[in-house]
């Protein structure tokens, strides 16, 4: 039962202006991020798409599949600087360059 309490508190739930305005306190932590799909691209199961709230608009990395523009869904994951998006090719959205993302461990529809 203590280690079920453990793992539900250490995955934060954090609207995406938290996670922009202090990329910092999240980096490399678990963190869950709800809201509407905007844009998405994919090959081969691998691709991004973009995640937004009321509050702003998160680049999501993904190697599951990438849910299709318009969904409502729940991203779970780790905030990464600096991201490497080398094996994505060189034709990426626009927006991609700061390299702040939400590596997806997990997504859901909401």
């Amino acid at each position: 039962m203590l280690l079920l309490v453990v793992s539900a508190a250490s995955c934060a739930t954090a609207s995406v202006n938290k996670v922009l305005a202090d990329p910092s306190r999240y980096r490399d932590k678990d963190v869950t991020v709800t809201g509407e799909v905007s844009d998405s691209f994919s090959v081969m199961s691998r691709g991004v798409y973009r995640i937004k709230d009321d509050s702003g608009q998160l680049w999501v990395v993904s190697d599951k599949g990438v849910p299709r523009n318009g969904a409502r869904v729940e991203v779970k994951g780790k905030i990464r600087e600096g991201y490497n998006f080398s094996g994505f090719g060189s034709k990426l959205p626009a927006g991609l360059g700061d390299g702040l993302v939400l590596v997806e461990s997990s997504h859901k529809a909401r």
